[in-house]
C-alpha cells in the first residue's frame, strides 16, 4: 500500500463494510493513526506491522474470517480499544504476549471459538470491559478476578456452568456496572439467584456456601455441557 505524503496525518480511517480480503502492511505507515476500523469484511489475517502502530487507540476488525493472530500482535504501545467479535479465533491461536496490552481498556471476543480463557487474562490490569458472550467457554480463570477496574463483564450465551469464587473480588453490580449472565447452564444455585438478580448471585458467590458449593463442582468434574450452536454456517467461516 503507497502512502502519500497527504496521508500521514491521517488520525482516523473506516474501510468497513467492503470486500478487503489482506491488510496491507504499508498502512502501518500511517504514523498518525489513531482509530482503525476493519469491521465487516474478507480479512483472513493481520499484518504484524499494526502491531508496530506509535499511535493506534482503537482497532476493529469485528465481523471478518480471522483464525489466527500473528506473532507479536500484543506488543501495541498505546491501544485501548480491541474489537474481534465474530471471528473464528480461540485460546489455542492467541500469540504469547496477546494479554500483555497493558493500556487495554475495552477487549471484544464475542462470537468466536473460545472454550477456555488463558489465565494471562489477569494480566490486563487496565481493563474495563470484557465481551465474550456467544462463545463456548466451559469456564473461567480465577485469574479474571485480578481485573479490578473491570465495570462490565458479558459471558451470555457459553456453555459455563459454575463461575470462580475469585470473580466476587469484582464491582459488577454498582450503578454504572453491567454483568450479563444469561443462557448458560448453570448449576441449580447459580440459577436459582440469577432469577432474583445478579446482586443476588455476587452475593452468593462471595459466601462460604458457595466455596464448598465451587469446591465439590470441580472435584467431580464431569465432561462440559454439550455445544448447542451450530456455528458451520457463520459468515466468518465461508471462504
Amino acid at each position: 500500500m503507497e502512502i502519500r505524503v497527504n496521508m500521514i496525518n491521517i488520525t482516523r480511517l473506516t474501510l468497513s463494510h467492503n470486500k478487503i480480503q489482506a491488510v496491507p502492511p504499508g498502512l502501518a505507515n500511517l504514523v498518525n493513526l489513531e482509530i482503525l476500523n476493519l469491521f465487516n469484511n474478507h480479512i483472513t489475517e493481520l499484518p504484524i506491522s499494526l502491531s508496530q502502530m506509535p499511535k493506534l487507540r482503537i482497532l476493529n476488525v469485528g465481523m471478518n474470517r480471522l483464525d489466527v493472530l500473528p506473532r507479536g500482535f500484543g506488543a501495541f504501545p498505546v491501544l485501548e480499544v480491541l474489537d474481534l467479535t465474530y471471528n473464528n479465533l480461540s485460546e489455542k491461536n492467541l500469540p504469547g504476549n496477546f494479554f500483555m496490552m497493558e493500556t487495554l481498556r475495552a477487549l471484544y471476543l464475542a462470537d468466536n471459538d473460545f472454550e477456555y480463557l488463558p489465565p494471562e487474562i489477569g494480566q490486563l490490569k487496565n481493563l474495563q470491559i470484557l465481551v465474550l458472550r456467544e462463545n463456548d467457554l466451559v469456564e473461567l480463570p480465577k485469574e479474571i478476578g485480578e481485573l479490578t477496574r473491570l465495570r462490565e463483564l458479558h459471558i451470555q450465551g457459553n456453555r459455563l456452568t459454575v463461575l470462580p469464587p475469585e470473580i466476587g473480588n469484582l464491582d459488577l453490580v454498582s450503578n454504572k456496572a453491567v454483568f450479563r449472565m444469561e443462557f448458560n447452564p448453570w448449576v441449580i444455585p447459580i440459577g436459582d439467584q440469577l432469577q432474583v438478580g445478579i446482586s443476588h448471585v455476587m452475593d452468593y458467590i462471595r459466601s462460604e456456601t458457595y466455596r464448598y458449593v465451587y469446591s465439590r463442582h470441580q472435584s467431580a468434574k464431569g465432561p462440559p455441557p454439550p455445544i448447542e450452536n451450530d456455528k458451520s454456517k457463520k459468515i466468518s467461516r465461508i471462504r
